[in-house]
């Protein structure tokens, strides 16, 4: 259970598929960032198997918070800085040896009810990782039909994205996350036992709505490329199919792999490298991981290696990142 005795056993969260981020880019050393600090898992984890610092960067004000018991042991070797990963090169304000980004929601963040976060605990329709600008509170009540079923259908691929829409919108106003988990529930069959609940879907595409978490991927990624200095590490874990399926294409495209997309998109010119590829393939948790955390069992782990190519900017469109008509 690598990635689980890699952590201090007072961590509130285990990081997912941390033992093979430290195995892929070992040794560890030098300066890394960390962009979605959250409970410091990676952080500690890189710190621990001796890089010489690592920036910590989070959105949300309350990861530091929960960080002042601890972060102190480690003196001038971690910095804490807020902000999102999609501005981690002004923010590291150095060239760096390995980012390192854990994407989607901490499990601190969904087990505080008043996140509004969870379909199974009763609290606010909110969801905003910063605590600041658009809530799902503003979508849910303030949006109109077709605007929240083009949230549900891309970004949280629901087939019933319109008949759910349409109910939310009758049951207006809709203050609180069970309330909106029950509206979603009846408009969709009984989960058969070991299916999700019917909310996960609609949960995690207004989610993404409201922190802006494609965006945030496809911008980081090219922030990173930015970043890195030549050698660099960029390891990136996501948990679902739509998030790794961007990671992948940045990683084919930088790498020099300018295939198309699909059959129907514009040839893409062949670029120089900008990053190797240890391996094509994404890397999943072993079944001692699986054991320790059940959290790991969707995760999907990528790794490559920054070349002395200069960075360059790649459309939105070319990673197949989902768009709202009229914008993201």
């Amino acid at each position: 259970m690598a990635a689980a005795a890699a952590m201090p056993s007072d961590a509130p969260h285990i990081p997912v598929l941390l033992g093979p981020i430290l195995r892929a880019v070992a040794p560890v050393g030098g300066v890394w960032l960390d962009g979605t600090f959250g409970a410091g898992g990676y952080t500690r984890g890189l710190l621990d198997a001796g890089a010489d610092k690592v920036i910590g960067v989070d959105r949300d004000p309350l990861a530091f918070r929960l960080a002042e018991p601890w972060a102190g042991d480690y003196g001038d070797r971690l910095v804490l800085r807020e902000g999102t990963f999609s501005n981690l090169d002004t923010l590291a304000a150095e060239p760096l040896d390995g980012v390192v980004l854990d994407l989607g929601v901490s499990s601190m963040q969904i087990d505080t009810p008043e996140r509004g976060f969870s379909f199974q605990k009763d609290g606010p329709l909110d969801m905003r990782m910063s605590g600041q600008g658009l809530s799902a509170h503003d979508i849910v009540n303030g949006w109109d039909e077709g605007p929240i079923a083009d949230v549900l259908f891309l970004y949280g691929e629901e087939r019933a994205s319109r008949r759910i829409a349409r109910a939310i919108v009758a049951a207006r106003p809709v203050e609180t996350t069970l309330q909106l988990a029950e509206i979603v529930a009846r408009c969709l069959p009984r989960p058969k036992p070991g299916q999700s609940h019917p909310a996960t879907r609609s949960f995690q595409a207004l989610r993404i709505a409201v922190n802006d978490e494609y965006g945030e991927l496809y911008e980081g990624l090219a922030a990173a490329e930015r970043a890195l200095r030549p050698g660099g590490w960029l390891a990136v874990v996501t948990f679902h199919s739509v998030e790794d399926r961007m990671v992948k294409r940045f990683f084919q495209l930088r790498s020099g792999g300018g295939s198309n997309a699909n059959r129907y998109a514009p040839e893409i010119a062949e670029v120089q490298a900008a990053f190797t590829l240890p391996s094509k393939k994404a890397i999943e948790a072993d079944a001692d991981e699986l054991a320790a955390n059940p959290r790991s069992r969707s995760a999907k782990l990528r790794v490559a290696r920054r070349t002395d190519v200069p960075a360059e900017t790649i459309g939105a469109a070319d990673l197949g990142m989902p768009m709202l008509r009229g914008g993201r």
